[in-house]
This record gives C-alpha cells, sequence and structure tokens, in this order.
C-alpha cells in the first residue's frame, strides 16, 4: 500500500477517486464522460452550479461575494489580484514570510509600488510581531500567504490592516480549517492539495473589488468578465470542476470543515510530537506557534541535517510505501505534507516510522 505524502499535486480521497472511475465513461444517465460534455448544456451546467453552491456551503460564503473558478493556477493568481486590485491605489502592501508570498511580491511589482511589511529575512523561520510591521494606509490591498508549503510556516492569526482590503493565498490550507470569509476581500487557493487535481483556482471576492481592474487585464484573468460569465467565459477544465465537486461532497459527507481541522490537529502533532522528544535527532526550525498544519519539515541529524540518514530515513519510508517525502530542493530535508485526504491512520504510520528509525540510528 502506497502512503502518498507528496505536497502537490497530492493525495485524493480514495473514496473520491472510485466514485469517479466508476462514473468516467459515463455519468448518470447522460450517456457520456464529463469530459465530452458541452461546456454550456444542461449536464455540464448542473454540475458546475453544485460545485460552487457546495463551496458556499462549507465555507459559509456570505451574499456579497462571489465564487470563481479561474485558471493559471496559484501562480496566475498573483498577477490577477494586481491587475484588478492595485489600480485603486497604485500601491499595495505585502507580507514576505516565504517562497510563495516573495514570488506573489515580485509578481505584484509589475503592476504598482510594493511596500514589504517586513525586512527580507535571510531565513523564513517565523512571523514578526504585528507591532513591528510597518503598513500604507493608501495601500490598494495587503498581501499574504497563510501557509507557506516549501517552509512550512502558517498564520496562527488574521492580520489586522484597519481597514484595507485583505487578500490571502489559501493554496494549501484551504478546506482543512474555518475561515470567516467576512474578514477578507480576496481569499484564492488552487485545487491540487486539498480540493482536487491541478488545473483549478478556487477565488472568492467581495462584490465592492470587483470591477476595477486595470485596461491591461486580460479577460481570462479580470474578476468581473468571470463574474459575469459564472465562471464559464471560455471552456473551463470541465472534468476537474466536476472532480472537485466530488471532492467536496466528500468534506461534507465527512463532517465538513470542522471535522477537517480536528484531524489536521491530531495528524500534525503525531509528527512534531516525535519530532520534539526526539532530544535533537529530528529537527523543524520553524517557532512552535507557526507551524504549519498541512507541511511538516524537518532534518535528521541535527538542525542542518546528516545527508546520509536523511538518504537512508527516505528509502526506509519507501519500502514502507511511504511517498513523496523529500523536501524541496531549496530547502533539502524531509517534509510530510498532511492533506485532508491522509488519513490519522497513515500519519500514525509515519509517525512509528519515525520511531522506529530514532531507536536504531540515535547515537
Amino acid at each position: 500500500m502506497v502512503i502518498n505524502f507528496g505536497a502537490g499535486p497530492a493525495k485524493l480521497p480514495r473514496e473520491v477517486l472510485l466514485e469517479v472511475q466508476k462514473e468516467f465513461v459515463e455519468h448518470g444517465t447522460s450517456g457520456m464522460s464529463v469530459m465530452e460534455m458541452s461546456h454550456r448544456g444542461a449536464n455540464y451546467i448542473a454540475l458546475h452550479e453544485e460545485t460552487i453552491a457546495l463551496v458556499k456551503e462549507l465555507l459559509n460564503v456570505p451574499d456579497n461575494y462571489k465564487i470563481l473558478l479561474m485558471q493559471g493556477g496559484g501562480t496566475g493568481m498573483f498577477s490577477a489580484v494586481a491587475m484588478n486590485l492595485m489600480g485603486r491605489t497604485g500601491k499595495a502592501d505585502y507580507l514576505v514570510t516565504g517562497t510563495w508570498s516573495t514570488l506573489a511580491a515580485s509578481e505584484g511589482g509589475r503592476y504598482g509600488k510594493i511596500n514589504m511589511v517586513i525586512p527580507k529575512q535571510e531565513k523564513y523561520c517565523t512571523i514578526p510581531d504585528p507591532k513591528d510591521w510597518k503598513l500604507d494606509p493608501q495601500a490598494s490591498y495587503f498581501y499574504y500567504c497563510d501557509n507557506e508549503t516549501i517552509g512550512g510556516i502558517e498564520f496562527d492569526k488574521i492580520p489586522e490592516t484597519n481597514g484595507v482590503p485583505l487578500v490571502v493565498d489559501m493554496s494549501s490550507n484551504m478546506m482543512s480549517r474555518p475561515i470567516d470569509i467576512a474578514k477578507y476581500g480576496v481569499i484564492f487557493g488552487c485545487a491540487q492539495k486539498n480540493m482536487g487535481p491541478t488545473g483549478i483556482t478556487l477565488v472568492i471576492v467581495r462584490e465592492d473589488l470587483i470591477g476595477h481592474a486595470m485596461p491591461i487585464t486580460p479577460s481570462i484573468f479580470d474578476f468581473q468578465t468571470i463574474a459575469k460569465a459564472n465562471s464559464i467565459s471560455n471552456t473551463p477544465p470541465t472534468f476537474i470542476i466536476w472532480m472537485m465537486g466530488r471532492v467536496f461532497a466528500w468534506i461534507k459527507r465527512n463532517g465538513g470543515i470542522t471535522e477537517m481541522y480536528k484531524q489536521s490537529i491530531i495528524k500534525s502533532r503525531l509528527i512534531y510530537d516525535v519530532v520534539e522528544k526526539s532530544n535533537g535527532f529530528y529537527y523543524c526550525p520553524i517557532e512552535a506557534r507557526v507551524r504549519s498544519r498541512m507541511n511538516v519539515p524537518f532534518r535528521v541529524g541535527g538542525p542542518t541535517g546528516n545527508d546520509e540518514l536523511e538518504k537512508l530515513f527516505l528509502k526506509g519510508a519507501e519500502s514502507l510505501g511511504m511517498q513523496q517525502l523529500k523536501g524541496h530542493r531549496s530547502v533539502g530535508g524531509i517534509r510530510a505534507s498532511l492533506y485532508n485526504a491522509v488519513t490519522i491512520e497513515e500519519a500514525t504510520a509515519l509517525h512509528q516510522y519515525m520511531l522506529d528509525f530514532l531507536s536504531k540510528h540515535q547515537k
């Protein structure tokens, strides 16, 4: 049996994969696969609207927000956010806490003036105290990444921006904990972590922020164009959207967002507890209060890692069916991604393997 701890594209619920497999050739009584349906036909429209309705229900999205399904991934949204919002004042605040927010700030700088809320850090291991942030009251928006997949930093609080619209990248933790949507201007997340296969991005936008796109904004990235067309301004990835809807239905059947959150706490604690009790054999550089529930990075053999031990760790894990535990190439080490589809039993298996490896190799 394979256990997929990959950061993304990530594990999908087996129950959903089997459901999709069953209807792959012919969906319901339609006589065709979802992939063959016209994106403007009644059969597909019903599936499309069901997916959007499930988002609204699961996240309790207020009526003054639009739910968009957009293409271009998280990286595309780095540009789309700026092009739709920056024109209000020509300036924006960016709180950079890792790789993805760094890239977002760089992209945002193509469209206006970027204020870096905190100084650039040599290593991203924490989130500085808000009293040390430098905010621009004239910013068009305040941008941050709620969970940095590579570094393993997750915000423990919603930033206070004194009325400046809050924009958040939740690509790797959306649908894993309750969200107070009303505190945000824009929320987005690409699907391939907790929501489905790669190829679609869920975007939730407050209505008053729609309609301010720069003239250079491509129609495919214009929030107003996408909203007016119910996310079918062009041919969308129909099969992926349907499959994402099946994942949302699975979340609903299994206790909703509240249950996903409870399980994420249990799973992440299983791994962090071994790290903390290993007397330095396993090492996580991230400050405890902002350690990610979704992506747990650690080194084997001390703070800088031991190459030989880490190779042995990965080899042993793979022999037990534990796949994609190698850390990102930019940071090295080990990274266990514990998205919604990873079960408590699977996290427990990794927990036990870590204990066994520790017992065998700690001097």
